[in-house]
């Protein structure tokens, strides 16, 4: 901000400057500048006087050129002079009245413009200003007594000494102020260092709690896959199926397998001469299905001979090793290398002690060798069971990224099932509705008739515009999405942001058991990775060295 003895770097200052002389206020350049617009117009006017005829237009323009000129010399020199602001008003204001008294002279110029005698109205008027001009100018400085106003000058002087003097003052107390708080943050950090003290004892004793609470949570974690464990062999002993023994037009024994709703599931693939063969053949699917590892084939042509043996993973020597280390964080982790240094695979998350990170690498070899492949084509719905033992969905992109989620838990797979089907059929039309959360993100959800949450977000965005993107997505690929079943867990490949292939090992609460750790430049590689893993995890040593 300019003050007024700080003049405001205009052009006009600046030639000013260049010219004349540094200003010592804004209205010493403006008046200069006034008085010289005023000498200009004043020159105009009388020249256009001289070659302009009586009552014409060039006579009007002279008139107004002189009678501004007149008004902006005599101003001009009054706002350059060091008055009283309130002179300087009375002045402007002069000003404006004779600029009014020029407007009306173009309304009454020239019908009611006498050549003799102009308007009286109008030049009275225009006296008037003048007056006004010339009292701003010269009785106000008259009757103002400049010792009186040099005096109170002085006194402003002094008053501004004595508050410098004061200033100082005060800064000297505040130096003392000062010193007192240095030797009170002194103080304070003494305080703070038998606090760290204290604060490190109670450290040590919530480090034994956490502890407590692992084993604690250990100990749920066994009793809830006992609990698992006992659920799931009761589910092994219900089916939906029947097996059917009978005899084809050609002689030959077959079985199939058909589901109650008539849908067929199996088949023998091949007749047998004689009955118990079938039967043979029938007990041995019933023995080998349950357990039996997925492995994906590409095509027909890949598929090795019908006679060809194999050994089942759990007999194939490994070529791989499990080596469990500690990280920066001082959490546990593994990670699967082959023999020749490549990196397989490794888990997704740390562990709070070696024994934890030692039960995730034995759940691992448990589910790997049956895990199914999920393949999403460009989404996929995942129907699960969480921690609760509740069945959920999630509409997952085969980038990995989770658009939708079912919002919450149902205590049936088919109650999970229909959501998934309720969504894919109206997600047209039903509403989404966009909310703010709580920490600042947005989010969306849908509800049903019943004000009921049917799926939302999972996550939050930066935006609401993003919220909405979010939105269309899932209005775009929910109605041709497929159901995809997770057993106890499946393989998922998918192309992260840099445009490599990944795998991870997902359980069916959700949780990842193990990821690539790496990227492929193919997905074909992503999935050579897999079957990489379905071989050598189960029978892998385990290194407990590894650093």
């Amino acid at each position: 901000m300019v003050s007024e003895n700080q003049p405001q770097e205009s052009a006009l200052i600046r030639w000013y400057a260049d010219r004349i002389g540094k200003p010592t206020s804004i209205d010493e350049a403006y008046g200069y500048w006034v008085f010289a617009l005023g000498l200009l117009l004043g020159i105009v006017g009388v020249l256009l006087m001289l070659i302009s005829a009586p009552a014409s237009a060039g006579r009007e323009v002279s008139i107004l050129a002189g009678g501004a000129g007149l008004v902006f010399l005599i101003v001009g020199p009054i706002i350059r002079l060091p008055l009283q602001k309130k002179a300087v008003y009375l002045a402007y204001a002069g000003l404006a009245v004779c600029l009014i008294s020029l407007a009306w002279f173009t309304v009454v110029f020239p019908d009611q413009w006498s050549v003799n005698t102009g308007s009286p109205a109008v030049m009275v008027l225009y006296a008037i200003g003048l007056i006004i001009i010339g009292i701003a100018g010269f009785l106000i400085p008259l009757i103002t007594d400049r010792a009186d106003i040099e005096e109170l000058e002085a006194a402003l002087r002094d008053t501004a000494a004595d508050e410098s003097d004061l200033a100082r003052r005060i800064d000297e107390l505040l130096g003392s102020l000062a010193d007192a708080e240095a030797d009170e943050d002194d103080l304070s950090r003494r305080i703070e260092a038998l606090e760290s003290e204290l604060g490190d004892a109670a450290a040590d004793e919530a480090d034994l709690a956490q502890h407590v609470r692992q084993l604690q949570s250990m100990l749920a974690d066994t009793e809830a896959d006992e609990a698992d464990l006992a659920e799931r062999i009761d589910r092994l002993h219900e089916s939906h199926g029947r097996f059917e023994e009978y005899e084809d037009s050609a002689g030959e024994y077959r079985w199939r397998l058909r589901h109650r709703n008539g849908n067929l599931i199996a088949t023998a693939g091949e007749g047998y001469t004689q009955r118990h063969n079938a039967q043979k053949g029938l007990n041995s699917v019933r023995r080998n299905a349950l357990g039996a590892t997925v492995m994906r084939i590409e095509s027909e042509a890949d598929l090795p001979p019908a006679d060809e043996a194999f050994e089942p993973v759990s007999e194939v020597e490994s070529q791989a090793t499990v080596e469990l280390y500690e990280d920066a964080a001082g959490e546990y982790r593994w990670r699967l290398r082959h023999d020749n240094g490549n990196l397989i695979g490794d888990g997704s998350e740390g562990y709070s002690s070696k024994s934890n990170a030692k039960r995730a690498v034995e759940r691992v070899r448990e589910l790997v060798a049956p895990a199914d492949y999920l393949r999403f084509d460009p989404t996929g719905f995942e129907v699960y069971t969480d921690n609760a033992e509740q069945w959920r969905w999630r509409l997952v992109h085969k980038n990995g990224n989770i658009l939708a989620d079912s919002g919450e838990g149902y205590t049936r797979r088919n109650d999970a099932n229909r959501a998934v089907d309720r969504l894919r059929e109206r997600v047209e039309e039903l509403e989404f509705e966009v909310f703010e959360d709580s920490a600042g993100e947005y989010r969306w959800r849908l509800r049903a008739s019943n004000d009921e949450i049917i799926a939302d977000s999972g996550e939050g965005y930066n935006s609401k515009g993003a919220a909405e993107d979010g939105i269309e997505r899932v209005q775009k690929y929910a109605p041709d999405a497929k159901r995809l079943a997770i057993g106890r867990a499946a393989f998922e490949v998918f192309e992260d942001a840099g445009g490599e292939y990944r795998w991870r090992l997902r359980h069916q609460n959700g949780n990842v058991l193990a990821d690539s750790g790496e990227g492929y430049t193919e997905r074909r590689r992503a999935y050579e990775g897999i079957e990489s893993i379905k071989r050598n995890t189960p029978t892998a040593s385990l290194d407990e060295s590894a650093s």
